[in-house]
């Protein structure tokens, strides 16, 4: 198989909402596989915040098909600017980084391959079409950290993701590397030129 009989698909808002049966399969198969051995109470859990999720302003959901098959999925939404998502980082980060506006930065939660396709050029294709047109000044993710995620970490890398520190979103998550990529230069220093 070519990474040119994979399609992709995104879909915004409501419609990405109405997609959660179309990529749930492909998600249990990922997420049952180690580091995350994720089980059906897992799996509820993740339901429970994608509905959260998808009602978010911003949210984008890209589906990779083989045929009519879903081999890969990532998705994601504006952070808001109430947010509490580097309040989660060990690391000093100063206020001019850490400020949102709700518009500023685009959070990835999820961008998962499923193993017989991995390796060929899907996730970055997924990676590519999440963040197709979006007017953000940049986009954030959290990673498993090496040697775990190594793969993961470092296509991150190689499409220009840059550490943060480490993040401990809640009392019983794992750690993750807080990673941040510039997408457009600086909106508001753009639209004064």
């Amino acid at each position: 198989m070519k990474p040119t009989d994979v399609t992709f698909e995104r879909y915004e808002a409501e419609e990405a909402a109405e997609q959660i049966d179309a990529f749930l399969p492909a998600y249990e198969e990922v997420y049952a596989e180690p580091p995350y051995s994720e089980g059906p109470s897992d799996v509820a859990q993740f339901l429970d915040h994608y509905v959260v999720h998808a009602k978010r302003p911003g949210m984008r959901l890209v589906l990779a098909r083989d045929g009519h098959q879903v081999i890969g999925f990532t998705y994601g939404y504006f952070l808001p600017a109430d947010t509490g998502w580097w309040a989660n980082v060990d690391q000093p980060l100063a206020d001019d980084f850490t400020h949102e506006d709700g518009t500023r930065t685009f959070v990835i939660l999820e961008l998962a391959v499923r193993a017989p396709w991995r390796r060929r050029g899907i996730a970055a294709g997924l990676h590519a079409q999440l963040l197709e047109g979006l007017d953000v000044e940049r986009v954030t993710l959290t990673v498993r950290p090496e040697p775990e995620a190594a793969p993961a970490q470092a296509a991150y890398a190689a499409w220009g993701y840059e550490a943060v520190g480490t993040s401990h979103p809640w009392e019983e998550a794992p750690f993750y590397t807080a990673m941040v990529r510039p997408l457009t230069a600086d909106r508001s220093a753009a639209s004064t030129s």
